[in-house]
């Protein structure tokens, strides 16, 4: 294949050295950008209302219109997904991300506007592989191919004509221009099969004898392709298969928990590149190697401002801009972004690790969740499981906790549930069927990691001795009134620390 890099280099990195330049100029880069959001709302049925205009400053916006979570949004893009048009986000939408993470229903669904596709999804992916390139100089990676893991179109609802709703990678792979295709694999059929039996079988058949330099997707999914290409070539290292591979751009989960798992097979010479690529969003991008800040994205189509952790969810909560932020500080973020999301709380928490220009971390959720493998459980859908399945199986819970059991030595991940029982079912293990299938109905990004058990392995049940959480609420001075254990977890540092009382 010819090495396509050169080019590339010219077409990206001048992006992303616009970016840079962008990010230590915030203020008057974002001011711009409201400017033109404001407006579009001023095109829609939502603006018109308000009275929005080009001419609200950002004081005046935020003043005129409150900080909303997806449940304020849900009615107007159902609305979007059956045809009206300017209710948003000007014209008619026909691309919706669909994915877990509200208290109102099973999914939500974010519109992916053109404008969205052209002014942010694909330009920050351009300034992610640019910022790249601007650090790696004898870097190769367009000499070969790329191997970019998506998902699929598995709608739930009755949709119009032409109307597409999926994992946002979905939509990426089926929007992107053609030329593209020229270096990337598995091919656009084999990305969007909906049944993981049969694409994870497709997808290292057609990776396994190219020269694949550069690997794209979500750590948990890629590591599960990478395992099952050892398996079918009979090799040790990643590397042995794909000589020239050099980079992995990873998000949407945490890589730190699967870092010791590729180490064992991979090169020592692999580098890894975060992105911060949400359904709402393309939002920030590793900027140097070794460094774990990501720079925040100031010139791509979404405002940012950012709400002090003491204020969220408030109903007028402070909020601060993007040039206003404070090192060290943890906020919520909140975005309006050409997507028609209007002062938005995604539920996502950042810490600024640096300024000018602005670096962030991801710190977290707003709410208690479950993210290690893509998978999004909230507490909300744990909660109605667990009262599901033991309605079901006439039994009664009196405590419990879950949190991820990460993938070691080439096994599959789970979740494991620490429960105290009132009333213990006769068969936990058909218990824990039960509820496995339950959180596979209330949640469906749970569902798609659990399909052909090719991810996530089926839940365990741990059964907890009588007083286990009350122990452990006393050890750590929180037992009485009205303390509560916490649901989800994202680690296991409180169920290993109730484990120990």
């Amino acid at each position: 294949m010819l090495n396509y890099t050169f080019i590339a280099r010219k077409s990206l990195q001048p992006q992303a050295e616009r970016a840079i330049e962008a990010a230590h100029n915030c203020e008057r880069t974002q001011r711009k950008i409201l400017e033109y959001l404001l407006g579009q709302a001023a095109l829609t049925k939502w603006g018109r209302h308000r009275g929005i205009s080009a001419r609200l400053s950002y004081e005046e916006y935020s003043s005129k219109v409150r900080v909303h979570d997806y449940e304020y949004f849900r009615s107007k893009v159902m609305r979007m997904i059956n045809g009206e048009k300017d209710v948003l986000w000007p014209g008619i939408t026909k691309r919706f991300a669909q994915s877990s993470g509200t208290s109102g229903g099973k999914s939500k669904y974010i519109p992916v506007t053109d404008d969205s596709l052209k002014q942010n999804h694909y330009p920050g992916a351009a300034v992610s592989v640019g910022l790249y390139l601007r650090a790696y100089r004898h870097s190769r990676m367009f000499a070969g191919k790329g191997l970019i893991l998506g998902g699929s179109f598995a709608n739930e609802l009755s949709l119009p004509p032409e109307v597409k709703v999926g994992d946002l990678s979905a939509n990426l792979i089926d929007a992107v221009n053609p030329l593209v295709n020229l270096v990337r694999i598995p091919s656009k059929r084999i990305a969007l099969m909906e049944d993981w039996s049969e694409k994870l079988p497709a997808i290292v058949e057609a990776s396994m004898h190219k020269d694949v330099t550069n690997l794209s997707g979500v750590p948990s999914w890629m590591l599960r392709v990478l395992q099952q290409v050892l398996e079918r070539t009979g090799e040790s290292c990643v590397q042995d298969v794909w000589p020239n591979l050099e980079v992995f751009f990873h998000g949407g989960i945490a890589f730190e928990p699967y870092r010791g798992e590729y180490d064992k097979i991979m090169d020592h010479e692999m580098r890894y590149w975060e992105t911060y690529n949400a359904s709402e969003g393309f939002f920030a991008a590793q900027i140097a190697p070794n460094d774990s800040g990501m720079l925040l994205i100031p010139n791509i189509g979404v405002f940012y401002e950012f709400v002090p952790l003491d204020q969220a969810g408030l109903e007028h909560p402070k909020s601060l801009p993007m040039w206003e932020v404070k090192r060290g500080e943890t906020y919520s973020l909140v975005i309006t972004s050409s997507n028609g999301m209007w002062r938005y709380a995604l539920g996502d928490t950042v810490k600024i690790v640096g300024l000018d220009p602005v670096r962030i971390v991801i710190a977290g959720r707003t709410t208690s969740f479950i993210n290690a493998f893509g998978e999004e459980v909230m507490e909300y859908n744990t909660n109605a499981a667990m009262a599901r399945t033991c309605e079901e199986m006439g039994c009664e819970m009196r405590n419990y906790t879950v949190a991820p059991v990460y993938t070691l030595d080439g096994k599959r991940g789970r979740h494991q549930w620490l429960i105290e029982w009132e009333k213990a079912p006769e068969d936990i293990e058909g218990f824990a069927e039960a509820l496995d299938k339950a959180l596979q109905q209330e949640n469906s990004d749970y569902q798609a990691k659990r399909s052909g058990g090719i991810f996530l392995d089926r839940l365990e049940v741990t059964t907890a001795e009588p007083g286990t959480f009350d122990r452990w609420l006393a050890a750590t001075g929180k037992l009485g009134g009205q303390r509560k254990v916490p649901r989800l977890s994202n680690d296991r540092n409180l169920i290993d620390s109730i484990l120990k009382n």
